[in-house]
């Protein structure tokens, strides 16, 4: 098994709905893995070295390499993958849509309805996802996750407010995923109007292209 690859980011892209992320060794290999919008965000620049852990997958004729910036990430994935109806396009877009430690609230606390707003979960879905990882979801999952930034769990409301809500709401209508936008947003620390804040985030996605 691949546990992770280090290299060089070569591309990053949005392809069909999905991330990916192409990164160079210093063997001259380069390996192309699909990856959430959270983990998409917090990749450095095209250019710059960067760490993926790493989830191999055979199926079904196919051969693909999934990528993920944190530990937590990955093994939600894995579990999510695991769960009857759910493969890995849709666990990416789960994980996009929430960190770790928001679905392993909703799994524990059995909020199969915040799950439903994710691309491609539908209600029956969304409740074998909380029926099925109930017993594998721990109390270290529900603790705040500090590594990741905040994402809103689509029951609850957004986890930011005011300007930062606003220029979050305005990236997204410019066709940017919430993910990246929450994560751009969260990166502006001088601008105080949705004006400033739209233009400091917008100046960091163009710059990570």
């Amino acid at each position: 098994m691949i546990y992770s690859v280090h290299g060089i980011l070569a591309v990053l892209e949005l392809r069909d709905g999905v991330y990916y992320a192409v990164v160079e060794t210093s063997g001259g290999v380069a390996y192309e893995m699909k990856t959430t919008d959270t983990t998409a965000g917090q990749c450095p620049k095209v250019g710059e070295p960067v760490t993926l852990l790493t989830h191999f997958s055979v199926r079904e004729g196919a051969v693909d390499l999934y990528g993920f910036f944190h530990r937590e990430e990955r093994r939600f994935f894995q579990m999510l993958i695991s769960v009857s109806g759910i493969g890995p396009r849709v666990a990416l877009s789960i994980l996009s849509f929430v960190t770790p430690s928001q679905l392993a609230l909703c799994i524990a606390s059995g909020d199969s309805k915040a799950l439903v707003a994710c691309k491609g979960i539908g209600n029956k879905t969304a409740q074998r996802v909380v029926l099925e990882l109930k017993d594998k979801v721990g109390a270290q999952e529900m603790q705040s996750d500090k590594s990741l930034e905040a994402i809103s769990v689509p029951s609850t409301g957004s986890a930011i407010s005011g300007a930062e809500s606003e220029a979050v709401s305005a990236l997204v209508v410019l066709g940017y995923s919430r993910a990246e936008s929450v994560t751009a947003v969260g990166k502006v620390k001088d601008g105080s109007s949705v004006e400033e804040l739209i233009k400091g985030a917008l100046k960091l996605l163009a710059s990570r292209k």
